[in-house]
């Protein structure tokens, strides 16, 4: 996003109806520009204390352990109203997603900021800053602004410039924050499905007749979305020229760039000056164009349309010799020309390079829940924990590969290199041979993070081939697929064993019975009595111990009290061959404490604890698991091994932990 994290590319410094001087620069971009390409490097949101619309005290401390979105405005903006609307379209999702919305009003219009919020349906918490003094510190200029902090506190984007014109200002700045927040829902940077690209009409910079994007179809094409003044986009012309001209004037594709400011002479004198006035530039005074193409944010934005019109990539920003490498292939590709293979030498070259010519297993791979593996990091806060981030990104540990310190995007999400190694088959022949990827998927698939793996099982889910049939389906078919991988599976517990009944672990397990006893799990059939549910199976499923199965709990079957509730083996397993005379006891039964909590044993209370009965819940795991504690052994707790605590303890540990602190 432009204003406070402009990483790789530039902010648009003024909009469209206020153009900037030449050579102004974004007001806010060089304060924290590395905060886009490396989060333990950003600042925090600084210190402010205040008042909400109630009255009550407030401070941005508290916004300290739940990533948050922070709305800056002040009532009569315009952009205001733009702003509350995207908000209000993804408010809904925030248990679901770990995050938090806040308000900040500037000024004292305390009726006029509870009407926008109202008007729009926006219901959070907002306090007042009459002299924005918060804005201020942080660097803004104007009225209306976003910014997103990551769970300890620190800024990762922000945004002070927003469409006001366009078919649908709103949903392009709900794009922006789905994407920022990876949210269900964002737009597909992949394009998969090749759309056709939008067409326009616009004004060209050197005057003569409108220019059209229809008569460029027959032939490939570029489109460019520039600022005159941004290094990014200087670089990234730089390289366009003499690579363009290399290739076959037939085939060759037409560059036309598109002006994000409506100043002619100064656009004209700024190419001339750094020699860059080599192809044809057109304006979009009403910001249309940029709307219709979602680029409303940082610049460069470069997209590639074949001969059919249809945009087969897209780029934001420029970062050098990658984008420089990946961008020659791509050319190559559109222009029918051998596809030159330019893998990183000494690194990971990361899924985009590989996408270039291996379209369909890119598009079979994004139908997993790998190509959203990061995501999850992200929306748990814990994306800057490297024993959870090692199996969630690309080589990492190894050199060239993903490093917590300095995070590459690139590398994020288990790519193809994950599974077929660094360069692939090309650089790494011999990382897997005769497809036997059992050994590479269990170096992460282990029983600490992933339960009840079967890789014959689980290998379709990820399978090109087995994926591919679904490329066919309409994309709200691939929607309920997509919906269906990521529910909570169900029966990871073994299964050749019968239940018993949490009675028959007494006898070895006194204190840790009679701790469970004294807890709600205990009481769970309780709760379906006092509402009239005793007898709904659906409900009985999540409320008794091992219901329907093998000695478990039988719905119209009387009175079972060693079965009522949520008991020992429905978190632990069936315990028929761990009770049963003269059997061995370990591996018999499930052991917990040397489990990963936010994985393992969240897969485990996830199969109940799911968004529809107990939202949020996946982001509350450890916590609540601690409050469940009954065991005398060590229990995983933020991934590292810590000695057996009462629970009051253990929670002040975690609470430690996840503010920073020691421990």
């Amino acid at each position: 996003m432009a204003g406070i994290a402009c990483g790789a590319g530039c902010g648009e410094p003024n909009p469209p109806s206020a153009p900037p001087a030449a050579g102004a620069t974004p007001a806010v971009a060089t304060q924290v520009a590395a905060a886009a390409t490396d989060q333990r490097r950003t600042r925090p949101l600084p210190g402010f204390e205040s008042r909400d619309l109630d009255g009550a005290p407030w401070r941005t401390a508290d916004l300290i352990g739940q990533r948050t979105v922070v709305f800056g405005f002040a009532p009569g903006a315009p952009a205001a109203a733009t702003v509350a609307r995207a908000l209000s379209a993804i408010a809904g999702e925030r248990g679901a997603n770990n995050f938090e919305i806040v308000g900040v009003a500037a000024g004292n219009d305390v009726a006029g900021a509870r009407s926008l919020l109202a008007e729009h349906r926006l219901s959070i918490r907002s306090f007042v800053d009459p002299s924005g003094d918060l804005a201020r510190r942080i660097g803004i200029r104007q009225p209306v602004w976003l910014a997103i902090t990551d769970v300890d506190g620190n800024l990762l984007y922000g945004e002070e410039y927003f469409p006001e014109e366009g078919p649908d200002p709103s949903g392009s700045v709900e794009q922006a924050l789905r994407a920022q927040l990876r949210l269900p829902g964002r737009s597909d940077a992949s394009l998969a499905a090749l759309p056709l690209a939008p067409e326009f009409s616009a004004e060209r910079l050197e005057g003569g007749e409108r220019f059209q994007l229809s008569s460029l179809r027959g032939k490939p094409a570029i489109l460019m979305f520039f600022l005159h003044t941004c290094p990014h986009c200087h670089e990234a012309l730089r390289f366009l020229r003499p690579a363009l001209d290399a290739l076959p004037e037939a085939t060759r594709p037409a560059l036309v760039g598109i002006s994000i400011v409506n100043r002619t002479f100064v656009v004209q004198e700024a190419l001339k000056e750094q020699g860059l006035d080599f192809f044809p530039v057109v304006l979009d005074a009403d910001a249309k164009i940029r709307t219709a193409y979602g680029a409303l944010q940082a610049v460069p934005v470069i997209l590639l349309l074949d001969a059919a019109g249809r945009i087969v990539s897209r780029t934001e920003g420029w970062s050098g010799d990658r984008d420089s490498a990946l961008m020659r292939m791509r050319l190559a590709k559109l222009a029918g020309q051998p596809v030159p293979m330019l893998l990183h030498k000494t690194g990971y070259s990361g899924n985009e390079v590989c996408s270039v010519c291996h379209e369909s297993e890119t598009a079979t791979w994004e139908l997993t829940n790998h190509a959203t593996a990061y995501d999850t990091l992200v929306r748990h806060g814990a994306d800057g924990r490297s024993e959870c981030v090692s199996c969630h990104v690309v080589g990492y540990g190894k050199e060239g590969g993903y490093q917590v310190a300095k995070p590459d995007p690139n590398l994020e999400n288990v790519g193809c290199e994950s599974c077929h190694g660094r360069g692939g088959p090309h650089l790494s022949p011999s990382f897997v041979t005769n497809h036997a990827y059992e050994g590479v998927c269990q170096s992460c698939h282990n029983p600490e993070h992933s339960l009840g793996f079967e890789y014959a099982s689980f290998l379709p889910r990820v399978s090109h081939a087995a994926n591919q049939a679904h490329l066919a389906l309409p994309p709200a078919e691939r929607a309920k697929l997509l919906a269906a991988r990521h529910a909570p599976r169900q029966d990871l517990l073994p299964t050749a064993a019968a239940y018993v009944g949490s009675a028959a672990c007494q006898s070895c397990h006194a204190d840790e019975h009679a701790s469970w006893q004294s807890q709600p799990h205990a009481k769970a059939l309780d709760t379906l009595a006092a509402k009239g549910k005793a007898a709904d199976a659906d409900c009985l499923r999540c409320h008794t111990t091992g219901f329907d199965k093998p000695g478990g709990f039988q719905a119209g079957g009387g009175a079972q009290p060693a079965l009522a509730g949520v008991g020992c083996e429905s978190c632990h397993g069936p315990g028929g061959e761990h009770v049963a005379e003269g059997s061995r006891k370990l591996g018999t039964i499930l052991k917990l404490s040397d489990k990963c909590g936010s994985c393992a044993i969240l897969q485990i209370c996830g199969s109940c604890h799911d968004d529809a009965n107990d939202p949020g819940f996946e982001f509350e795991v450890i916590d609540k698991i601690l409050r469940q504690r009954h065991g005398k052994e060590e229990l995983d707790i933020d991934g590292g091994r810590k000695p057996a605590l009462p629970p009051s303890a253990a929670l002040g540990l975690l609470e430690r932990a996840f503010a920073g602190g020691p421990g």
